[in-house]
C-alpha cells in the first residue's frame, strides 16, 4: 500500500468520525434517554460480572475476593461429580421442556381463534378472563395454589371427592409436582402471549383473505396459508427468548411450592444454588454452579438463533 494511498485511507476514516459526532450532536436528546437504560445494565447487570471469579476461588468473606486463592475449576467438578447432578438436570432440563411443549403452542391457538371471532363483546371478555391472571404477583399465585390443591380444603379435591374418587396430594407426591407447575404457569402467561401474537395477525393484509376468499380457500386453509405464516417471525423471535432462559426455570415459584415431600421432582439448578450458596454459605460452589447454568443458557441462545437464521432468516440479530 503507497504513502497516497494510506493518506487517503486516514482522511476517510477522520471524515467518517466528524460525521458520527455531528450525528450525536444533532440528536443528542435521543442519547440522553438511552444514557439511563445505559446506566441501568451497567450497574446492575454488568459491573456484578466482578464478582464472577469467585467461581475460581476459594473465596471467604474475611479475606475478600482478591485475596482468597485460586483453585481454577475445582468447584465446577465437584459439581459434576457431586450425587446431585443428574438429578438437577433432569428436573430443570425436564420442566424447562414441558413448560415449552406445552406452553409455547396455546398462546398461539387461542390467537388465531380469538382472530376468528366475530362476536367482539365475547371476544373481550377472553381476553379480559385469560390475561387477568398475569397480573397476579407469583407469590399470590403460589398461595392459590396450594389452597387450591390442598387434600382437605382445596377446591379441586373437594371436586374430585364430589365426583367419588379419592383425593390427591398434588404437591406432596413428586410425580405430580412438574404438572402443578407448568399448568398453573399456561393459566397465568397464556394471556399475555395470545395479546402478542393477536397483534401480530391484526398486521396481515385484508386483502390476502378476501382474493383466498374468492379462490374459494376454506377459513381452516386461509389459518393455514395466511394467518399462521405472518405470525411465524414473532413466533420464531419468542421461541429464541424461551430458549434463551431454558436452564433458569423460574425460581421465585419452584422455591414457593417445593416441600420435603415432592423435593425428588422440584429441586432443580436455581434452588440448589440458593441452597447451597445462601443457605450453606458455600458462596464459590454456588457462583460456579450458576455459572454452568448461564454458559449453557448462552449457548442455547446462540444455538437456536442461528439455527433460526438459517432456516427462516429471522433472528434477533
Amino acid at each position: 500500500m503507497t504513502a497516497k494511498t494510506l493518506l487517503a485511507a486516514k482522511s476517510i476514516e477522520r471524515g467518517l468520525r466528524k460525521s458520527r459526532w455531528k450525528t450525536v450532536l444533532k440528536n443528542w436528546e435521543l442519547y440522553i434517554f438511552v444514557l439511563p437504560t445505559m446506566a441501568y445494565f451497567i450497574i446492575f447487570h454488568y459491573f456484578p460480572l466482578y464478582g464472577l471469579q469467585i467461581a475460581f476461588r476459594d473465596y471467604a468473606p474475611s479475606s475478600g475476593i482478591w485475596n482468597s486463592p485460586w483453585v481454577g475449576l475445582e468447584h465446577l467438578r465437584r459439581f459434576f461429580d457431586s450425587y446431585y447432578f443428574w438429578d438437577l438436570i433432569g428436573n430443570t432440563v425436564g420442566i424447562s421442556l414441558y413448560e415449552m411443549i406445552v406452553g409455547f403452542p396455546i398462546p398461539i391457538i387461542i390467537a388465531l381463534a380469538l382472530n376468528e371471532l366475530k362476536n367482539g363483546a365475547f371476544k373481550k371478555w377472553v381476553q379480559t378472563v385469560t390475561y387477568a391472571p398475569h397480573f397476579i404477583s407469583v407469590v399470590v399465585m403460589s398461595g392459590m395454589i396450594i389452597a387450591f390443591l390442598s387434600p382437605g380444603t382445596g377446591l379441586v379435591n373437594l371436586a374430585i371427592k364430589a365426583l367419588g374418587g379419592e383425593p390427591v396430594q398434588f404437591l406432596g407426591e413428586p410425580g405430580w409436582f412438574k404438572s402443578v407447575f407448568v399448568l398453573s404457569g399456561v393459566w397465568q402467561s397464556m394471556g399475555w402471549g395470545t395479546i402478542i401474537y393477536l397483534a401480530a395477525l391484526a398486521g396481515v393484509d385484508p386483502q390476502q383473505h378476501e382474493a383466498a376468499m374468492i379462490d374459494g380457500a376454506t377459513r381452516m386453509k386461509r389459518i393455514w396459508h395466511i394467518n399462521l405464516p405472518s405470525i411465524l417471525p414473532t413466533m420464531v423471535i419468542l421461541l429464541i427468548l424461551n430458549v434463551g432462559s431454558f436452564m433458569s426455570v423460574g425460581f421465585e415459584k419452584v422455591f414457593l411450592l417445593q416441600n420435603p415431600l415432592n423435593l425428588e421432582s422440584s429441586d432443580v439448578i436455581s434452588t440448589y444454588v440458593y441452597r447451597s450458596g445462601l443457605v450453606q454459605g458455600q458462596f464459590s460452589f454456588s457462583a460456579a454452579i450458576g455459572l454452568f447454568n448461564s454458559v449453557i443458557n448462552f449457548i442455547l441462545l446462540l444455538t437456536v438463533n442461528r439455527i433460526a437464521k438459517r432456516v427462516n432468516e429471522t433472528s434477533l440479530w
